[in-house]
Parts: C-alpha cells; sequence; structure tokens
C-alpha cells in the first residue's frame, strides 16, 4: 500500500515569526500515532526557522523550487545542494505558478528533477491541465505530454523518489475542485502512463496527489478515491486548525481511518 502523504504549500506567505508559530501549531496538533507522511514548504526565507520548529517531529522538509545548476553565476537562484544543506528533504518542482508565470519549460523542469536527484532531494513533480485545455477535451494529451517530457530520461531508480501532484490548473486558488471522481479519472490515467514508462511495479508504487483548492470541508470525499494517495494544499494549509483537520482526514479506502 502506498504512504499517504499531506503536503502544505506555503508559496510567498509568513514572515519567519508568522512562519515559527505555524510549524509549532501543526507539530503540537499532529495525532503521535498518525501513519502518513506531512511536509510543509516555506519560502526560501523560512526554510531553517521551519526545520527548527519541527527538528523533533516527523513533518518533512519541502522547498518550493530550485535551480537546476549547482553553482555559478545564476543571480537569485538556489541550488540542490543548498537546500540538502538547509535540511530540505523534498523540493516542488512544476508548479503552475512556475509554468504560467515563470514560464518554466517541460524541458527546463526535467533538468531540476535530474539536479534534483543528483543532491539526494525527492520530488514533488507538478502536472495539471487549464481550464481551456479540459474544455477542449485536451486533458489526457496535456497530462502524457508533461510527464513525457518532465520524466525524460528518469531512471527506474530515480522515479521511485518522485511524488505526482496532479493539479488542474483551473482549480488552484480559485475555490473551484475538480470533483472526486474527476481527480480519480486522471489519477488512473496518470498511473497508466507512469506504467508505461517505468512498468506496473514501480508505477504502483509512486504516490499521486491532488492539488487544487483541497479544504478541511472536501479532504475526506478526495482521499477516499482508491488513486488520490494524498493532497498538495494551498491556502488551507495557512491556517493551523483547518490543515491539521486536512492531516488528520477520515478514508475507508483499504479498511482505513485516520483519526
Amino acid at each position: 500500500m502506498r504512504k499517504p502523504m499531506i503536503a502544505g504549500n506555503w508559496k510567498m506567505h509568513l514572515n519567519s515569526a508568522e512562519a515559527a508559530k505555524l510549524a509549532a501549531a501543526i507539530k503540537n496538533g499532529l495525532d503521535p500515532n498518525l501513519k502518513h507522511d506531512v511536509l510543509l514548504a516555506p519560502s526560501f526565507t523560512n526554510l531553517e526557522v521551519v526545520r527548527k520548529e519541527t527538528a523533533s517531529s516527523p513533518i518533512l522538509l519541502s522547498a518550493q523550487n530550485m535551480c537546476w545548476e549547482e553553482k555559478g553565476a545564476f543571480t537569485g537562484e538556489v541550488s540542490g545542494s543548498q537546500l540538502k544543506d538547509a535540511g530540505c528533504d523534498y523540493v516542488i518542482i512544476g508548479h503552475s505558478e512556475r509554468r504560467k508565470i515563470f514560464l518554466e519549460s517541460d524541458e527546463v523542469l526535467n533538468k531540476k528533477l535530474k539536479a534534483a536527484f543528483k543532491f539526494s532531494l525527492k520530488a514533488i513533480f507538478c502536472i495539471g491541465e487549464t481550464l481551456e485545455e479540459r474544455e477542449n477535451n485536451q486533458t489526457y494529451e496535456i497530462l502524457q505530454n508533461q510527464l513525457q517530457k518532465g520524466l525524460k530520461d528518469i531512471s527506474a531508480q530515480d522515479v521511485e523518489n518522485i511524488v505526482i501532484a496532479y493539479e488542474p490548473v483551473w482549480a488552484i486558488g480559485t475555490g473551484k475542485t475538480a470533483t472526486p471522481q474527476q481527480a480519480q479519472e486522471s489519477h488512473i490515467f496518470i498511473r497508466k502512463e507512469l506504467s508505461k514508462m517505468f512498468g506496473e511495479g514501480e508505477a504502483s508504487k509512486i504516490r499521486i496527489l491532488y492539488g487544487g483548492s483541497v479544504k478541511a470541508e472536501n479532504i475526506d470525499e478526495l482521499m477516499s478515491q482508491p488513486d488520490i494517495d494524498g493532497a498538495l494544499v494551498g491556502g488551507e494549509s495557512l491556517k493551523a486548525e483547518k490543515f491539521l483537520r486536512v492531516i488528520h482526514y477520515q478514508s475507508a479506502v483499504n479498511n482505513e481511518k485516520i483519526q
């Protein structure tokens, strides 16, 4: 059985004091018997304070982005080696905001993934279609293209260090959420594509998260879908009480109930 993951992407929010306070509240609110992974992705300037605050907990630390180069004249960039030195376990690569606002191509994201593995970082690799693409019935074409180009020349060994996050772009920060059935259908398609690329054995191990206006009110139904292995949470992860409810979701999948 794939171990679920609930990840909080704090994006460009919070100063260091606010980040420390939120991290502490999440850490202190965790059920000590929790059976799945919890991950926090603060901004670069808050990595150290969150790392210190969560050091005595099972919470994983992630960066939100990285450069594909190890070092050099790349003003404003942060390398994988620097993230590893800062205590990161993971890095988010290919978030729709990076693709859309900062025009990151599939080829660039592929280079970032390879750089992450070079420095023993695991990756949350984000894919997803826009509203226009969904309305034009291009969802599966887009997902296939992003997987094939983004994971080009990634070894079966390295793919074990990837978590896929399916984020329908039209559902991010809009309050709109793909129905659990829509999300499940896309997750099934993604897993089938991964099977073609890496074999059924490897594909069955890869966690696929759902991201897109995940909230305390919809997490239980989302997590009741057999191919949804967790969630990449944006705004709701900035509110300790709400995010803790997401973390402690209740799901009957595989007779599992997380209290």
